[in-house]
C-alpha cells in the first residue's frame, strides 16, 4: 500500500531507492500481430510506452529489447516514440540488449542513451532485406493456369507466379538503398562518435555483444538488474510495466477493447498466425536462434 501511495507522500515517507520502470520490447517486428503471434508495432508498444515514461521520479526508463527485426516503418517508429517521449518527459532511456538487436531491433535499440548488452549477445545488421518464394515451376506441375488482369504496367511487380524480371528487382533495389541509407543516417546520427571506422559497419554483418562494444554498437557489458543497481543502488526497484489484463487474465493492451476474444476474430488470428510463423522463424534463424 505504501508504494502505491509513494508518489503523493512526502518525500521523507517514500520507500527508499528509485523505482526505472522496465518496458520488454521482445518479438519480431510486424505491422500486425494477435493473440496466437503477438509482434512488436507502434499499436502494440505506444501504450506501454507512455505508462514507463509517465513514472513520477524515475530518473530512467529501462528498455529490455529482444529482437531478430522486420518491418523498417514500424522499427523506426517506436524508435521515434521513444525518443519523443524521453524528450518530453525529460528521462534517461537505458536500452538492455538479451538474445538479440539486429536489424530493425537495433534500429529501436539506437533510441537508447545507453545500450547494455550481455557479452553473447547479437547485435548489428544494419541493412535491409527481403525475401521471398518462386512458385512458377510448381504451378506448371500440377497444371495450374494462373490469369491476371491488371490496370497499370506495374501493378504485378514480383508476382511469385510469374518469372522474375530484372527491371523488379532493380526496382526493389532502389527501394532497398532508400531504407538503408535512412538507418545508417539514423545511427550515425545516435552513435556517431562512439561508432569505429570499419568497413563491415552497415554491410548488414552483425557481431556479439563484446565486439559490438569495440565497435561503438553498444556502450557497457552487463545486464539489467545489475546495472541499475551500480547505477542508482542497492535499493533501487524495477518496475515492470505491463498491459492490464482482463477478467480472466488475458491481456487486452493498453488501447484494446477485448474484443478479438471472439470466436470468429480469435480463428482469424490463428490463421495469419500460422502464416506469420514462417517469416518469423526465417527472422530468427539469421541469428542461430
Amino acid at each position: 500500500m505504501r508504494r502505491l501511495l509513494s508518489p503523493i507522500l512526502p518525500k521523507s515517507m517514500r520507500p527508499e531507492g528509485v523505482t526505472i520502470p522496465v518496458v520488454r520490447l521482445h518479438g519480431t517486428i510486424m505491422p500486425s500481430g494477435g493473440q496466437f503471434r503477438p509482434t512488436l508495432s507502434l499499436a502494440s508498444t505506444a501504450g506501454l510506452l507512455q505508462k514507463a515514461f509517465s513514472v513520477r521520479d524515475a530518473p530512467a526508463v529501462a528498455i529490455s529489447v529482444n529482437s531478430p527485426g522486420g518491418s523498417p516503418v514500424q522499427s523506426r517508429l517506436i524508435y521515434k516514440r521513444i525518443r519523443d517521449l524521453a524528450e518530453e518527459k525529460n528521462k534517461l532511456v537505458i536500452v538492455f540488449v538479451e538474445d538479440v538487436a539486429a536489424s530493425g531491433g537495433y534500429m529501436i535499440a539506437a533510441a537508447g542513451d545507453e545500450i547494455v548488452a550481455d557479452p553473447s549477445s547479437i547485435v548489428g545488421s544494419i541493412g535491409v532485406i527481403s525475401a521471398g518464394f518462386g512458385f512458377t515451376e510448381l504451378i506448371k506441375k500440377i497444371g495450374v493456369d494462373r490469369r491476371v488482369y491488371t490496370a497499370g504496367s506495374n501493378k504485378s511487380v514480383l508476382d511469385p507466379f510469374q518469372p522474375e524480371k530484372k527491371d523488379d528487382v532493380a526496382r526493389l533495389k532502389t527501394l532497398q538503398l532508400d531504407v538503408h541509407e535512412t538507418f545508417i543516417e539514423l545511427v550515425k546520427e545516435r552513435r556517431g562518435g562512439k561508432l569505429a571506422d570499419n568497413p563491415d559497419l552497415f554491410t548488414g554483418q552483425f557481431w556479439t555483444g563484446k565486439a559490438g562494444r569495440e565497435l561503438g554498437l553498444v556502450d557497457e557489458l552487463g545486464d539489467m538488474r545489475s546495472f541499475l543497481k551500480q547505477r542508482y543502488g542497492e535499493k533501487t526497484r524495477l518496475r515492470l510495466i505491463s498491459a492490464p489484463r482482463g477478467l480472466f487474465g488475458r491481456r487486452l493492451g493498453l488501447f484494446g477493447s477485448g474484443a478479438d476474444d471472439m470466436p470468429a476474430q480469435a480463428a482469424a488470428g490463428l490463421v495469419m498466425g500460422l502464416a506469420q510463423e514462417v517469416e518469423e522463424r526465417a527472422l530468427w534463424a539469421r541469428f542461430g536462434l
